[in-house]
């Protein structure tokens, strides 16, 4: 498989015959955001109205991070793809939480963490490991009776969650600065960090949201070797 990360030499690639692209997604750019840009640069590269382009795990526009990008043929291999590892680190924040469990909303029920010790904290993380079982956030794709959660979730309509097996590998705190909460986690495919912040936010009695994430990995490939998105734009269409 043609990898496209630093250092590859990207003249030489035809990427209607497929490649690989290794992107660091930049905050508040979408996943859709960077396919269509990448879609675009190469439509004008090859002068065809339609180019093929996929990723295999979206990453919400507040995270930054490692997106695989799949290009003309390899797009059919994304199927076979998704089903890889990911890791992230990132910080929750305690005593507070917001409606998409991340910082595109305001602040509410706010709490007092005062009493919250990093023993606490460390014994509750410790307990995210194996199989769980983990309720999707109501902000997401996934669909009941056919319509995303997340727009009954803005039309204020009363539904009951998704719920989903998922698959913590590791889960490591790397830092309490209280109400802050560092961690470095290694998941399987499909697992919502932002569910991850609200259900510690719970072990600990308390609320709490995803307040930064990043993906620093998926399967064997990191994020240090990533492309950051505009360099991809200059090197496919050089001025």
């Amino acid at each position: 498989m043609i990898i496209v990360k630093k250092g590859t030499d990207i003249s030489s690639i035809d990427f209607r015959e497929g490649a690989v692209i290794l992107i660091d997604k930049p905050l508040e750019w979408t996943s859709f955001d960077v396919v269509n840009k990448l879609r675009f640069a190469l439509r004008r590269k090859y002068g065809i109205k339609k180019f093929k382009v996929g990723h295999n795990g979206t990453l919400d526009p507040l995270a930054t991070g490692l997106l695989m990008i799949f290009t003309g043929k390899y797009t059919k291999k994304i199927p076979l793809e998704e089903n890889h590892d990911k890791r992230y680190e990132g910080i929750v924040k305690l005593g507070a939480t917001t409606n998409t469990l991340d910082r595109e909303k305001d602040e509410e029920d706010l709490r007092d963490t005062s009493m919250i010790t990093l023993e606490a904290v460390q014994q509750q993380m410790s307990k995210f490991a194996g199989p769980m079982m983990q309720e999707i956030p109501i902000y997401s794709a996934q669909k009941i009776n056919g319509v995303p959660m997340y727009k009954l979730a803005r039309q204020e309509k009363a539904f009951k969650p998704k719920v989903k097996p998922v698959v913590f590998h590791s889960t490591e705190l790397k830092k309490f600065d209280n109400p802050y909460v560092e961690f470095d986690i290694l998941c399987g495919k499909g697992t919502y960090i932002r569910a991850f912040a609200r259900d510690l936010g719970k072990a600990l009695d308390t609320s709490a949201y995803l307040y930064a994430l990043r993906r620093t990995g998926i399967a064997n490939y990191s994020v240090e070797e990533a492309l950051d998105v505009h360099t991809v734009f200059d090197k496919i269409n050089p001025a």
